[in-house]
């Protein structure tokens, strides 16, 4: 996928990929923090943070289903490559994990960089019936 791209003049990069649950806990920290040091109460900054960084033990990192695709910014720009990514990558059996306008379903915010390998065969079916992996398996049942 990525020699696709990059043929194509978009050369994506793997951002992240497997995380252990201290460098998932130490994000999680980070993210709590800076909305602690915005003003909010620690409530607030816990609720916050988890909008955006899964909690230990819940992250599809931590357990070595996704990766985060950015961009080789002397190369490519985000936007040029979230841009082709959602374009093309259910052609690879990749899917955009948390879709914008699906949080209702994920559970998490619009990642532009968050892909997760199903198949060729769910992931076009996903991409056509613009759909979430949530979405996808409640019809498989």
């Amino acid at each position: 996928m990525f020699n696709d791209a990059r043929m194509q003049g978009i050369y994506p990069i793997v951002g992240e990929g497997y995380r252990t649950t201290e460098e998932q806990q130490a994000l999680l920290t980070e993210k709590i923090e800076a909305y602690l040091n915005e003003g909010y109460n620690e409530k607030e900054a816990t609720e916050l943070a988890k909008e955006w960084v899964a909690i230990p033990g819940y992250s599809e990192h931590q357990i070595g289903l996704a990766i985060d695709i950015n961009a080789e910014e002397s190369m490519s720009t985000k936007e040029e490559v979230y841009q082709w990514l959602a374009e093309n990558a259910y052609q690879y059996g990749f899917i955009l994990r948390y879709p914008e306008g699906k949080e209702n379903f994920t559970g998490t915010t619009y990642e532009p960089w968050h892909y997760r390998y199903v198949g060729k065969e769910a992931a076009l079916e996903i991409y056509s019936k613009r759909l979430c992996l949530e979405e996808y398996l409640q019809m498989e049942d």
